[in-house]
């Protein structure tokens, strides 16, 4: 969670090859009380961070749910914090 958006930017593309614009990148911690999400608009990138002081993000438990693409309305519903 140390990671600027150089390095979140690095960590994309060692695992996608490249940042593809009008993309959301999610990272979290271990304990799922914070993430950060990358966002490359196609002329840059915004790095946004959430923290919750009570609760956890909640993430799927199927295999390979890291890399599943997400809905708009799920990734709103993990940057708002909801269940």
């Amino acid at each position: 969670m140390r990671a600027g958006p150089d390095k979140a930017l690095a960590r994309v593309v060692a695992a996608f090859g490249a940042a593809r614009p009008h993309h959301a990148y999610v990272f979290t911690n271990r304990s799922a009380t914070r993430v950060k999400v990358l966002v490359h608009d196609g002329f840059g990138l915004w790095l946004c961070a959430r923290r919750l002081y009570r609760g956890r993000f909640t993430w799927a438990d199927e295999v390979g749910a890291a890399r599943k693409p997400r809905t708009r309305a799920e990734l709103n519903a993990l940057i708002i914090g909801l269940p």
